[in-house]
C-alpha cells in the first residue's frame, strides 16, 4: 500500500510518518507544500523525511497557484469571516489537497494522510477537498485513530523508534505560515483573556513601533484583481509579497478573534495578514466608485455566506464554485486603482478613480448650482417611499398609538 502524507517535519508529522508505515506496512511518499512558507529549510524537511524512512519526497512549489486559484478569487469575493478573518489557512488547503491527489496519482498510491487533530478546522479541509476531487481516495487521519493524547507521548514514541525530531524549543502556542499570513493558536492563548505574547508576531511590525512617517500607496485592479503598486506591475505572488513588506512595516494585519469553528466549538485565533489586509482595502475603495449599488449590496449579502463555505472546507463544492462565478461577473467592472495611507497599523483611503468604469458623477453629486438634477423630484419620490409608512403611521394613531 502506499500512502501520500502532508508532511511539515515537525514532530507530529515524523511520528505519523513511522506510525503509519508501521500500522499499515504502508509505503510512505512525504508531499511538502510550499505555499509561501517563510524561514523554512526544504532540503532540511527532505532530509529528515528519508532519516524517518519516506521512500519518496515531493517538494511542490504551489505558491502561483495559491495566489491565483484561491487568494485572488478570495479578494474578488471580499471573503471575510465573522468580520475579521481573511482565511489564510482556510484558504491554502484547497490547492495542498489538490497537490497530494496529484502526487497519489502520480505514485499510484490509494490513501493519503494528514496531521490534523480530530478538533480542528483543518481535517474538514483537507478531507471534503479530496473527496470531492478523487471521491475513490482513502484517507488516513492518526489523530482520530492512535492512542496518542499530546505532545510527550509523541516526544517518547519518537525517542522509542530513534525518530529524529526538531531541537529547537518549542514555542508556547502553534503556528501555521504561508504567503498570505501567519496563523496563531493553542497554548497561552486558549486563554481568550490573556494577551499574545509580545514577540510573537513574525511578519508584522508592533504598531506603536511602526515608523512615525505615514506612508502613501496606490493599488491598481484589472477586473478585481490588483496587478500593480504604486504602478509598477508584478506577478500575483510578486504582488502579494510587496503588499506583505509594506503592510509588515507599518504594523498592518493583526487580528485576535474568538472564532467557532465548523465543529461547533469556539476557538481562538491569532493572524498577521498584512498585504491582503492592504489589497483588501484597496479592492472596497475600488468597487466603491465602480459597481452598481444594488449589484455590490447584493454581493455584500452573499460575501459572508461565500466566506463561510470556504472556513468549512467546501471550496470545491458546487455552491462555492456557483457563487464564485457570480462574484466574477460583477468583478469585470472593477478597474481602477486606490490611494492608501499606511500609518502604525492602519489603511486609511484616501482617493479612488477608474478612468473606465466609474459611476460617479461629480455633475449630479456636487452640492453646488447644477443642471442635471432637479431637486425638486425628490418630492415625490419621498413621499412615494414613505406611502406604506404613512399608511401604517395613521392605523396607529387612529388606534390610539
Amino acid at each position: 500500500m502506499k500512502v501520500v502524507l502532508a508532511y511539515s517535519g515537525g514532530l507530529d508529522t515524523s511520528v505519523i510518518l513511522h506510525w503509519i508505515k508501521q500500522n499499515y506496512d504502508a509505503e510512505i511518499i512525504a508531499y511538502t507544500a510550499d505555499v509561501g512558507q517563510r524561514d523554512e529549510d526544504m532540503e532540511a524537511v527532505r532530509a529528515a523525511a528519508y532519516a524517518t524512512g519516506a521512500s519518496e519526497v515531493i517538494i511542490e512549489d504551489l505558491c502561483e497557484e495559491f495566489t491565483t486559484r484561491c487568494i485572488f478569487p478570495a479578494i474578488r469575493a471580499n471573503a471575510v469571516y465573522e468580520w475579521y478573518y481573511l482565511m489564510g489557512t482556510a484558504l491554502a488547503r484547497p490547492v495542498i489537497a489538490a497537490g497530494m491527489l496529484r502526487a497519489a496519482e502520480r505514485f499510484g498510491a490509494a490513501a493519503i494522510a494528514h496531521g490534523a487533530t480530530g478538533k480542528g478546522n483543518d481535517q474538514v479541509r483537507f478531507e471534503m477537498a479530496a473527496y470531492a476531487l478523487k471521491p475513490e481516495i482513502q484517507i488516513i487521519a492518526p489523530w482520530r485513530e492512535w492512542a496518542f493524547k499530546g505532545r510527550s507521548d509523541l516526544v517518547a514514541y519518537a525517542k522509542q523508534h530513534g525518530i529524529p525530531v526538531p531541537t529547537a524549543p518549542k514555542p508556547a502556542y502553534s503556528m501555521d505560515a504561508n504567503l498570505m499570513h501567519v496563523s496563531y493558536e493553542g497554548g497561552v492563548l486558549e486563554d481568550p483573556w490573556a494577551s499574545p505574547p509580545e514577540d510573537m508576531f513574525r511578519m508584522t511590525a508592533d504598531p506603536e513601533e511602526a515608523p512615525d512617517q505615514a506612508e502613501t500607496i496606490t493599488v491598481t485592479f484589472h477586473e478585481g484583481d490588483p496587478i500593480a503598486i504604486d504602478g509598477v506591475e508584478a506577478s500575483p505572488v510578486e504582488l502579494i509579497e510587496r503588499a506583505n513588506a509594506l503592510g509588515g512595516k507599518h504594523g498592518i494585519g493583526r487580528v485576535d478573534i474568538l472564532e467557532n469553528r465548523y465543529l461547533g466549538m469556539k476557538s481562538r485565533g491569532v493572524y498577521e495578514t498584512p498585504g491582503v489586509t492592504i489589497l483588501q482595502h484597496a479592492h472596497r475603495a475600488v468597487e466603491s466608485i465602480t459597481l452598481d449599488r444594488e449589484v455590490q449590496h447584493l454581493r455584500d449579502e452573499l460575501a459572508p455566506r461565500y466566506a463561510e463555505m470556504v472556513y468549512n472546507g467546501l471550496w470545491f463544492s458546487p455552491e462555492r464554485e456557483a457563487l464564485q462565478s457570480f462574484m466574477d461577473h460583477v468583478q469585470k467592472r472593477v478597474n481602477g486603482e486606490a490611494r492608501l495611507k499606511l500609518y502604525k497599523g492602519n489603511v486609511v483611503i484616501e482617493g479612488r478613480r477608474s478612468e473606465t468604469h466609474t459611476l460617479y458623477d461629480e455633475e449630479i453629486a456636487t452640492f453646488e448650482a447644477d443642471d442635471v438634477y432637479d431637486q425638486s423630484d425628490a418630492t415625490g419620490f419621498i413621499r412615494l417611499s414613505a406611502l406604506r409608512l404613512r399608511s401604517f403611521g395613521a392605523k396607529r394613531v387612529s388606534e390610539g398609538e
